[in-house]
């Protein structure tokens, strides 16, 4: 499937494949934070939020604490990558977005050590890497797409696609929205493929799958070393 809506090059790291490569590691982390690190959501904090009200609603109170601590981490994730991006954006070096990535590769491929009576500190990492992860890459081949999380991609992909069908009850059907609706469902499966690899690999592997989306980040990191790539 080959997508193209913009002329121009592009950064690599808006390019097609990294938001692939970053959209199914973000559906595998999920997995294996839910799978093998207490039930926990590491990547969209909404479900950790309704947890964590139930549990204080029914007077759990050290129960709730443990999702606050994702929570927080999350935030933190997000105020640390807009200070790289401020400190480094001008580097000619290396690109500030890498600096991320190469965090994200250290902090999961640390993970794969934590043992199970480090559940806590592992869910608080991964919540940090996403949210960095999230904070970073917003869009690819200029359409906005979150590579963590479905729920914005699914209400995007579907007003655009409501968008199209209107297009063409005026004669004039706009396949650029068609193509742009498409490309968010891809990206959707995409994800849902991550999620159940992660689920399947966390019951052979344990602790350390989290090591795979590591590769998949480090692998990133180095394809970022392409400054620009055509549409794809």
């Amino acid at each position: 499937m080959k997508f193209e809506f913009v002329k121009n090059n592009i950064q690599m790291s808006e390019s097609t494949l990294v938001g692939v490569l970053l959209t199914f590691g973000g559906g595998f982390r999920d997995a294996y934070s839910y799978n093998i690190r207490g039930h926990i959501f590491a990547n969209a904090q909404t479900g950790n939020l309704v947890l964590m009200g139930h549990n204080l609603a029914n007077g759990n109170f050290i129960s709730a604490f443990k999702y606050v601590l994702p929570i927080l981490a999350f935030i933190i994730g997000v105020y640390l990558t807009d200070y790289i991006k401020s400190k480094y954006k001008y580097l000619d070096t290396i690109h500030w977005r890498q600096i991320i990535i190469f965090l994200e590769f250290v902090m999961l491929f640390g993970v794969g050590f934590m043992p199970h009576f480090m559940d806590s500190w592992a869910n608080i990492t991964i919540s940090l890497v996403c949210a960095m992860q999230v904070e970073s890459f917003r869009k690819f081949v200029d359409i906005p797409i979150a590579t963590t999380m479905c729920t914005g991609n699914m209400r995007s992909g579907t007003e655009i696609l409501v968008k199209y069908s209107q297009s063409k009850k005026f004669g004039k059907p706009d396949k650029s929205l068609k193509k742009k609706s498409l490309y968010y469902y891809f990206i959707i499966l995409v994800f849902c493929i991550g999620a159940a690899f992660g689920a399947f690999i966390s019951s052979k592997l344990g602790i350390k799958t989290i090591w795979i989306d590591s590769f998949i980040m480090f692998l990133v990191f180095i394809l970022m070393f392409k400054k620009e790539k055509g549409a794809i």
